[in-house]
């Protein structure tokens, strides 16, 4: 009797390590400017993505800037993000400022039961210079959660 309950419990064990999923997080971020007589300009963005257990949540961000040789400055910003694949998925993305500051904020977040998956981007055009910084976790339970994070500035200084 105990070889068969060793044998049963054996058996659940490989069937219960075979439907074991994998947790996945990831972030990008690139970035550039440069500088010359026609005026100067700076692009950059991040993005990232999570999933486990069938949730997965992704966000981006990204910005550009230009000045003339006159002085005139044109900028733009944008950002999204998505959820899917649980039974409490949420996404949500803010962008405001004034003709001095952009920003930008996107979250998104899946979960189904204590499985969820979450990234964050936040984007930001500030006085000719463009910075954007991610975070994706993804977490199952019984162990930590994953994580990766990236950020990017153009800035002098970075």
């Amino acid at each position: 009797m105990k070889q068969t309950r060793l044998l049963l419990l054996a058996g659940a064990m490989a069937l219960a390590s075979s439907f074991a999923v994998a947790q996945s997080a990831s972030t990008l971020g690139t970035g550039g400017a440069s500088s010359g007589p026609s005026g100067s300009a700076a692009t950059g963005g991040s993005a990232g993505s999570a999933s486990v257990g069938g949730t997965s949540a992704s966000t981006l961000g990204t910005g550009g800037t230009s000045t003339s040789p006159a002085g005139t400055t044109s900028s733009t910003i944008g950002s999204a993000g998505s959820a899917a694949g649980g039974t409490k998925d949420t996404s949500r993305t803010h962008i405001g400022g004034n003709a001095n500051n952009l920003n930008a904020m996107s979250k998104a977040r899946a979960q189904d039961g204590g499985t969820w998956s979450k990234s964050m981007t936040k984007t930001k055009v500030h006085k000719g210079e463009v910075a954007s910084r991610t975070k994706s976790m993804a977490h199952q339970p019984g162990g930590p959660p994953v994580k990766s994070t990236t950020g990017i500035s153009t800035g002098a200084d970075q």
